[in-house]
């Protein structure tokens, strides 16, 4: 099997003319050649990579581009669209992996393959959503309790579906950030190169308290603020409801006992007094 890899790296839009920032990514092309019997039998097979994960490919077998990932299906769709393209991948069947397989035999490879691969895919990877593209986050808050008998509660600031992976969250209360009990997770990739990510306030909310948890996003024009506000406890409303049965329940039994009382005062007879009888 001859194997060549081919690496690109892509800077930020905007920052021609001044600082260069790298983006942070990688795309990389993998092209695999593999031989049967010499060259009597040959199937290329094109892999491209994003971030490590293979997202597109074309194998000569099938004879068009085939999606690896959820990611990939708009460019597989597109590649099989451009007639030009897959006629080209064809034929690299024998330009490509036959011309370097006899190289091979004789010497090293010829780089003149490798340099028009890592070119095309270059200026590939420039027209493709990868480079410049955006994915708005969704913020949400849960808030939990570890311990029923302690007055902390655990606040959880949940932020999925952003692209690129550079974000800035923060937790404020009534309107100041807070520092303590803060903890950051780490940004998890999700299937379709979004990321995610959880940021943990532990606090003692007292009510009237507001808590805000904050995000600050390349794809966001504003800030995205997500507030909660904490409510009377289940074991304070229960206590309340409680307490609230039991006074009924005392001024039904206090009526009950008021009215048998009367009650009893009209049936008792009237003795007439002695000094008169006499």
């Amino acid at each position: 099997m001859l194997l060549l890899l081919a690496g690109a790296l892509a800077r930020i839009p905007g920052s021609e003319g001044g600082k260069e920032t790298p983006a942070h990514f990688l795309y990389q092309g993998k092209a695999e050649c593999h031989f049967f019997n010499g060259t009597r039998r040959v199937r290329l097979l094109e892999r491209l990579f994003y971030d490590q994960q293979e997202f597109v490919r074309f194998d000569s077998a099938r004879g068009e581009f085939e999606a690896v990932t959820a990611f990939g299906k708009g460019d597989a769709e597109a590649f099989n669209r451009d007639k030009r393209l897959l006629q080209d991948r064809k034929a690299e069947v024998d330009y490509f992996c036959r011309y370097n397989y006899e190289a091979l035999q004789g010497g090293p490879v010829i780089g003149r393959r490798v340099h028009h691969f890592c070119q095309h895919n270059y200026e590939g990877l420039q027209g493709s959503p990868v480079v410049g593209r955006r994915a708005k986050p969704t913020v949400s808050i849960s808030p939990t309790k570890l311990d029923p008998t302690s007055p902390n509660t655990i606040l959880l600031c949940i932020v999925r579906g952003f692209y690129p992976v550079e974000i800035e969250v923060r937790w404020l209360k009534n309107g100041r950030p807070e520092e303590e009990g803060v903890a950051f997770g780490e940004e998890l990739q999700n299937g379709d190169w979004t990321y995610q990510l959880q940021v943990m306030l532990e606090t003692q909310p007292q009510r009237g308290d507001v808590y805000t948890c904050q995000v600050e996003h390349a794809s966001l024009e504003a800030p995205i603020t997500v507030q909660w506000e904490p409510r009377s406890s289940n074991s304070a409303r229960s206590k309340l409801w409680t307490g609230i049965v039991a006074a009924v329940i005392g001024v039904i039994f206090f009526a009950m006992g008021f009215s048998l009382h009367l009650k009893s005062k009209k049936a008792t007879p009237i003795q007439p007094p002695t000094a008169l009888m006499n």
